[in-house]
């Protein structure tokens, strides 16, 4: 088995029959544990027209301890927001959960399809039950570079406060800007052999200060932005971006990220966009800096669930677990969108020691 080589456990949700809420899709869900010990998800639910809500259910576990099923718990957030709604639909999308100790609160990050373009959202729960949402996430300048009319996508937070540039503790955000001509629909005209524009095509980490108001945390602005890595491998040249938030390991800063690439199809001018996952280490001091990158995925669409759904060829990590509660802390279970229709989870052992960068 190949270094930090995920191994499938199987399919956890699908759409229920019936269900108008999940009538286009059961995908790409958040993985938080509880006060209670629990573990929750909390996936994207799409009824027709592609209008996405965010549910929430209960994981059940059989008596080894493997993921094996869901109780459906109800609605954790209905697009309701102007910057959710659109004229001819909207949604909330793709969430990510960290447990901030700092803020004795649980941090969710996920896509607002806003009458501009997708935006990162942020909401804030004490009990994973109700949420208060904050607003969107706001951004400084870079060099040039304005975030407030680009669309971003893929964020999610640190669960404990971390060092920016300047040494001062600050709350990180993951995320990945989509600038003009770099989505897959575009990269995936241009020829292999061309460079990539290592500027933009990146995944970003920022920064923000912390305050609080009335007991309910407050962000300011996400400033001292830095491109943590860039397209590298075939497998991700079309595009890169975040997938489960950053989460601690024996060697830093585990993430398991998305990567895209082309692969051949006979029907589709011989070329087709393939979503695979790839794993980095980041250090725990400075976490904008790599220690460890996989070379090559460490998950790839495999199987008629995976090739085959709303889009096809797609594995799309968003939730991570490390099982605490089997006294395996190198455990990690990781949970992904399977062809943007469903939910599968796969076990992830961590190496006591890394290996050689490719």
């Amino acid at each position: 088995m190949r270094d930090f080589e995920l191994q499938r456990i199987g399919l956890i949700m699908e759409p229920a029959a019936g269900e108008p809420n999940e009538a286009e899709g059961v995908l790409n869900p958040a993985a938080i544990r509880g006060r209670d010990g629990q573990l929750y998800l909390f996936p994207r639910l799409v009824a027709k027209g592609n209008f996405s809500r965010i549910g929430i259910a209960r994981v059940l576990f059989d008596p080894a301890g493997d993921p094996k099923g869901v109780e459906r718990m109800g609605i954790a957030l209905e697009p309701e927001a102007d910057y959710e709604l659109r004229e001819n639909g909207g949604g909330c999308e793709d969430p990510r959960i960290s447990y901030v100790e700092a803020l004795d609160h649980y941090v969710m990050t996920y896509t607002a399809l806003s009458p501009r373009g997708p935006r990162i959202a942020i909401a804030v729960s004490d009990d994973l039950l109700h949420w208060h949402r904050l607003g969107l996430a706001t951004f400084r300048n870079y060099h040039g570079i304005g975030f407030v009319d680009v669309d971003d996508k893929d964020a999610s937070i640190f669960s404990a406060l971390v060092p920016d540039p300047m040494g001062r503790p600050t709350l990180g955000l993951i995320h990945r800007p989509l600038f003009p001509g770099t989505r897959p629909e575009e990269t995936i005209h241009k020829p292999a052999s061309q460079p990539q524009d290592t500027y933009r095509e990146c995944i970003w980490i920022s920064y923000c200060r912390l305050g609080t108001q009335g007991g309910t945390p407050q962000l300011g602005q996400f400033a001292e932005h830095h491109r943590l890595i860039c397209p590298e491998a075939i497998w991700e040249r079309l595009k890169i971006g975040g997938g489960a938030p950053p989460i601690p390991c024996r060697h830093g800063w585990l993430m398991i990220y998305h990567g895209v690439g082309d692969i051949f199809h006979p029907s589709l001018h011989g070329r087709k966009l393939c979503y695979s996952a790839g794993a980095m280490i980041l250090s725990k001091a400075h976490p904008n800096r790599v220690v460890y990158r996989s070379p090559d995925p460490v998950l790839v669409p495999d199987g008629p669930l995976e090739w085959e759904g709303t889009v096809d060829s797609v594995v799309f990590p968003t939730g991570i677990d490390r099982r605490d509660d089997l006294g395996t802390p190198d455990r990690f279970d990781v949970y992904y969108g399977m062809a943007d229709d469903r939910i599968g989870v796969a076990r992830l052992m961590v190496p006591e020691v890394l290996p050689a960068a490719g």
